[in-house]
């Protein structure tokens, strides 16, 4: 089901700019680790949504996916290059 579809079905007065616009500010991001071993713990993980978008998302009957598993990065090649300059 299309979102203009299941925004005729579940909110009729929404368009899906707006929608969009609002699920937007839900961001993912990655959290790096350093292990006292050289290695980095990576945690990627979503925003936790506003309560509008809470509201939003249930209205849709729509669900974020859970947060993915750690991941342990080996190589320090493998860091970001907008981490290195922090």
């Amino acid at each position: 089901m299309t979102l203009k579809n299941r925004l005729a079905v579940y909110a009729p007065g929404l368009t899906p700019k707006a929608v969009v616009e609002k699920l937007a500010k839900i961001q993912m991001i990655d959290v790096w680790f350093p292990t006292t071993d050289g290695r980095h713990l990576v945690l990627p993980r979503y925003t936790q949504p506003e309560p509008e978008q809470l509201m939003l998302l249930h209205t849709l009957k729509l669900s974020l996916p859970p947060q993915t598993p750690p991941r342990i990065k080996a190589k320090a090649t493998e860091i970001p290059k907008s981490l290195l300059k922090m």
